[in-house]
């Protein structure tokens, strides 16, 4: 894992071939919380990890039983 320190509005740029970029951005920090801006092609999907680890467990499991 790369570990990187940014102030608010500092970007980290992820080059994702072909041209396409994907920005990521601190806007703001509230306590303990971190607000961040993700700029990414739309062919590109991007999701909160928890979101992400539901659709994959959806597209893992099998199909229910029809009724």
């Amino acid at each position: 894992m790369l570990v990187l320190s940014r102030h608010v509005d500092e970007a980290i740029v992820i080059d994702a071939g072909g041209g396409r970029l994907i920005r990521i951005m601190p806007v703001a920090m509230q306590g303990d919380k971190v607000r961040i801006g993700i700029d990414a092609p739309r062919d590109i999907t991007v999701h909160r990890e928890e979101i992400w680890q539901q659709i994959q467990s959806q597209q893992t499991s099998p199909a229910s039983p029809a009724a």
